[in-house]
């Protein structure tokens, strides 16, 4: 595997990520449902019967320039903070 320390994707929207939302099974709906609403369309991935600390995840990519938006929609609705992972999708890949 070659070293990618440095580089990223990057277009006139930002760097491109891999944004991350571990959720409880029963909330994978309001969680949608809470992405949905975001003023930009999203592609997610879902994943079920994780074994780390949550049970199902949402994977999707999206530039650096949506985090803020992400974030202030998962506080209004009610999931925490650090239910959101952002990496470089560079390093996703």
């Amino acid at each position: 595997m070659s070293d990618r320390s440095g580089v990223s994707i990057a277009t006139r929207q930002g760097e491109l990520l891999s944004l991350r939302i571990g959720v409880e099974a029963d909330l994978l709906e309001d969680l949608l449902e809470t992405l949905a609403a975001l003023p930009f369309d999203i592609n997610p991935q879902i994943f079920h019967h994780l074994p780390e600390r949550r049970d199902t995840a949402i994977e999707f990519p999206g530039y650096d320039s949506w985090v803020p938006a992400v974030r202030k929609a998962l506080a209004r609705n009610g999931f925490p903070a650090a239910s959101l992972e952002v990496r470089p999708m560079i390093e996703a890949l």
